[in-house]
């Protein structure tokens, strides 16, 4: 059996969905597991001994010229000659469910009652239903299960083994100490009012005693752990391909940060996190006996997310700092 799934973006949402692959395996072995990824993402899934084939496609630049799109349809044509059992869209988009459906008629994905571009069930054959304000990974769990048989349970969730690989990069080996913990702050995410402050975080560096190093992915993130860096004992790391960020992961005692893909990576492979939420709940994550979350007194609706709630703002540090000695 050859299966394709499509999962395109973004990093905490393809980790999410990761967690499906060791027990589809388990059940069965002999299953050839291909990803179809944005370009941008590949390396988030690269190394993993569960997927047999990872195919790279750049559906970001249909934005740019009308021409990407001729060109992202013809590598999924030819990503379709490799003739799948059936191909599940994760994602539940519209984009997803168009790139499932090239790739087979034969296609599995949510139900017009579990997903929010419903429009998008007009190409699957096959339904999954769960509802869209339940867990995200659970979520992902039941669409990438039901299509083999079987469901993933959340005790099977709980004792999941780390799902994230990559090759180790020793250049930032010697930015971790053995005579203290090591703890990364993930200072930045995709939407300004997920960001924790600056200035709290700086208060919460100054109240750890611990090796802290700052992580960053562009140059806003860059200004922010610059100026934590400036006000603490902090340390400010290189710039990172994901595969080096993985690592670097893997190494640290214990990830503090936003609502984001690096935060989401210390679950995949089995680090303690903190997760600092405002305008987003623990619905986007697996809360465990590692994996804790801060959530600010907002009230959220999973259906329609607030980008304007900035009550993050109004997590104590000292409530985090109480919370980090629990799992250090």
């Amino acid at each position: 059996m050859r299966v394709a799934i499509v999962k395109l973006s973004a990093m905490g949402d393809i980790i999410h969905a990761m967690v499906a692959l060791q027990f589809i395996k388990q059940h069965n072995p002999s299953i050839t597991i291909d990803w179809i990824v944005e370009q941008s993402f590949s390396e988030v899934l690269r190394h993993n001994p569960d997927i047999d084939n990872i195919f790279s496609i750049n559906l970001k630049s249909i934005k740019k010229t009308k021409l990407a799109l001729f060109r992202q349809i013809s590598i999924l044509r030819d990503i379709a000659h490799n003739n799948y059992d059936f191909v599940i869209d994760a994602q539940g988009l519209i984009k997803s469910a168009i790139s499932a459906r090239i790739l087979s008629k034969n296609v599995w994905g949510f139900d017009k009652y579990s997903i929010r571009e419903k429009v998008a069930t007009m190409l699957y054959r096959h339904f999954v239903n769960i509802p869209y304000e339940k867990n995200s990974i659970l979520r992902n769990a039941k669409v990438l299960s039901i299509p083999f048989g079987f469901e993933i349970t959340p005790e099977d969730i709980d004792h999941k083994k780390p799902f994230l690989y990559f090759q180790p990069n020793h250049e930032i080996d010697r930015f971790f100490v053995s005579h203290k913990k090591n703890v990364i702050f993930v200072v930045g995410s995709s939407w300004p009012s997920k960001n924790y402050p600056k200035e709290k975080f700086v208060q919460l560096a100054q109240m750890i005693d611990a090796n802290i190093l700052l992580v960053w992915g562009n140059t806003n993130e860059k200004n922010i752990a610059s100026f934590i860096a400036d006000n603490t004992t902090a340390t400010l790391l290189p710039a990172m391909d994901l595969n080096t960020l993985k690592y670097a992961i893997s190494k640290c005692d214990i990830v503090i940060g936003n609502d984001t893909g690096p935060t989401h990576m210390a679950w995949g492979l089995n680090i303690p996190s903190i997760t600092l939420l405002g305008p987003t709940t623990t619905r986007q994550m697996w809360v465990s006996d590692i994996n804790k979350a801060l959530k600010s007194p907002s009230e959220v609706n999973p259906l329609q997310l607030n980008r304007d709630d900035f009550s993050i703002k109004e997590i104590e540090a000292d409530k985090v700092y109480e919370l980090y000695k629990t799992l250090v």
